[in-house]
């Protein structure tokens, strides 16, 4: 059984006003002093922004316990110094992030310039386990078409600045615009992705390995691929179903590359549509089709997502579980959907965020 780590980025804010703080320096402090060995809780780009990871899990309940279990502290921390966390990819209320102190912070900031400077977006990395580089490779090669269908599923970035943005993935948008970011070619092989790699860090564009932002990578310091394309789910259980899909597109993946079925070969240029239309749709209108890449409607697209991870699913004994996962989403909608239903009720988004920051560990 793989096994499946999460990286969730929380939003800290107030409690009353539903500002973003800057106080993830004295959180992440507090976090240390109960336990100077802690290596869950870890800065952000921002001040405003918390990171927990959990640890690899192979039983789907535990990785949702875990998740839980980490938001829930998150907020104990935050708490403490008179603020939350939420679950929201972006922030509802206009805010003017600052930076955190390090040295890559620093160089990224002088380097892109406003592109850093409205990068206050909070995502949900999955980590998958892998045998090798070159399964790794494969896998890569072969979810491409896939990743925008996790996009709507997870959209929970409706609002930017104080205003509606048409998008259920605004998020996905901004991040976007780092010159790193997005769907790939296909690699091939390991030594095409490894030299891929260096040649990115050779333009100085970037500073390091760690800023190659494709949709889906691998890891550097897991035997992981690492799939980033997922809003931070406003429910936990949103974000164990996304997990649990990212598995099974792993698994799926390799047993394709095992069988030696090859990976369809549609164009970047026709995948950046695809993540577009997810963005832009969520699960409220179409999606483009993984195999056709023609628009058919979201129900019928994540069916023909979950016909394809069915027999990894049922293998895993996860298929019943995300049936109803996915039925739920499909009736209540994802957090972008609830964000807006939350507007509509209160005419407030200081509301929107203070109940998020409820839900967030419910």
């Amino acid at each position: 059984m793989r096994t499946v780590g999460v990286e969730e980025e929380l939003l800290l804010v107030d409690p009353e006003s539903g500002e973003p703080t800057a106080l993830a320096a004295a959180v992440l402090a507090r976090a240390s002093l109960a336990d100077p060995g802690q290596d869950v809780f870890e800065k952000e780009l921002y001040g405003q922004m918390l990171e927990f990871a959990t640890h690899p899990q192979s039983d789907m309940a535990d990785l949702g316990e875990e998740i839980v279990r980490c938001r829930k502290e998150a907020a104990r921390l935050a708490g403490e110094l008179g603020s939350s966390v939420a679950a929201l990819a972006t922030s509802p209320l206009p805010v003017s992030p600052s930076v955190s102190v390090s040295r890559r912070y620093q160089w990224m900031a002088e380097q892109y310039g406003i592109s850093t400077r409205e990068q206050l977006v909070c995502g949900c990395h999955v980590h998958v386990s892998v045998e090798s580089d070159e399964e790794g490779v494969a896998v890569l090669d072969r979810l491409r078409p896939w990743l925008p269908v996790l996009v709507a599923i997870s959209a929970n970035s409706p609002f930017w600045q104080g205003s509606d943005t048409g998008h259920a993935s605004y998020r996905s948008r901004v991040w976007m615009r780092w010159p790193s970011a997005g769907p790939t070619e296909l690699f091939g092989s390991p030594a095409r992705y490894h030299r891929r790699v260096e040649d990115m860090v050779a333009t100085g564009v970037i500073l390091d390995e760690g800023m190659v932002y494709f949709d889906a990578r691998l890891a550097q310091r897991y035997p992981t691929v690492e799939i980033r394309v997922s809003d931070v789910c406003l429910r936990a259980e949103t974000a164990v179903l996304v997990a649990t899909l990212a598995r099974a597109l792993v698994e799926t993946a390799a047993r394709e590359w095992r069988a030696g079925q090859e990976p369809v070969d549609h164009g970047v240029s026709l995948i950046r549509l695809a993540a577009w239309r997810a963005a832009r749709s969520g699960l409220g209108g179409e999606l483009l089709d993984p195999v056709t890449l023609r628009p058919r409607p979201a129900r019928e697209v994540v069916g023909t997502l979950l016909d394809h991870l069915g027999d990894a699913l049922a293998d895993s004994g996860d298929l019943p579980a995300v049936r109803e996962g996915v039925d739920r989403l499909l009736r209540h909608g994802n957090g972008a959907d609830e964000q807006r239903g939350l507007l509509e009720r209160t005419d407030s988004l200081r509301e929107v965020v203070t109940e998020c920051a409820r839900r967030t560990q419910a």
